[in-house]
């Protein structure tokens, strides 16, 4: 029973969730004051820090047995704050500007789309119309839609270029991201991903070497990784879609 119908008193380690999930909100609220005042880099640090805060709350509230209603719905605003309004604001202000109303579209393109996917995830994990084995997102999650819409930043940072794309070009990337998020397409969720104990050693050893070039070279890093995501979308796409289809098709029997 929750602790929310039950009257039962948490503990602070229990609440730790959802402290984090408070401070991920602080972190993308104080990134859109950097990238107002000028700190675009710091505000894209700031995004990513909401972004493994984001990864960590939900798991450590299950893994404590501290989830709840309340801890879900403050998640589900977090992701909207730090990943459909925060990074299309500090896209805006970095490069659109200028643009005027075909800027300021985008970041609108942008964030309805976000909500919009977040809002279908809310209903289907509500109703439990999702696939069952929780193996596929439908469409691009909303933290991976942020990362993948400030590629851009990433890649300006990079290389110390002011900006690498057009401001129309760079319009129609954010809108195009936008729309990914709410498509009908399955992405694998990696959350169902099983390493067996042969390979461990190697995957820890790739992960540490992916966490250095992160901290050493964040930018070229993150432009890499953003590729990477990117061409792992595309390639597994056919399959995603066939073993979606056969977990429906087991869902109904």
């Amino acid at each position: 029973m929750s602790p929310e119908r039950n009257g039962e008193k948490l503990t602070l380690v229990q609440l730790l969730p959802n402290m984090l999930t408070v401070t991920a909100i602080c972190a993308g609220l104080t990134a859109i004051r950097f990238g107002l005042q000028g700190n675009y880099q710091l505000a894209v640090q700031l995004i990513l820090l909401a972004a493994i805060l984001d990864g960590v709350d939900g798991r450590l509230a299950r893994a404590l047995g501290s989830d709840s209603k309340m801890g879900a719905e403050l998640d589900s605003l977090a992701d909207f704050l730090n990943f459909g309004v925060a990074p299309g604001i500090l896209l805006y202000v970095w490069a659109l500007d200028d643009t005027k109303q075909l800027g300021w579209l985008a970041v609108l393109v942008y964030a309805v789309c976000a909500v919009t996917r977040l809002a279908r995830f809310n209903v289907a994990r509500k109703t439990e119309t999702g696939p069952a084995d929780n193996a596929y997102f439908i469409g691009i999650p909303s933290p991976a839609g942020a990362m993948l819409v400030m590629l851009p930043m990433y890649a300006s940072f990079a290389f110390d270029s002011a900006q690498i794309i057009p401001d129309v070009l760079l319009a129609i990337y954010m809108a195009g991201i936008g729309m990914l998020m709410i498509g009908r397409f399955p992405v694998w969720s990696f959350k169902t991903t099983q390493i067996s104990q042969r390979r461990v050693k190697m995957f820890l050893v790739g992960f540490a070497a992916i966490g250095a070039a992160v901290a050493i070279y964040t930018w070229i890093a993150l432009v890499v990784l953003s590729l990477i995501y990117i061409g792992a979308v595309v390639s597994m796409l056919p399959s995603s879609r066939r073993a979606l289809a056969q977990s429906r098709d087991k869902t109904d029997s």
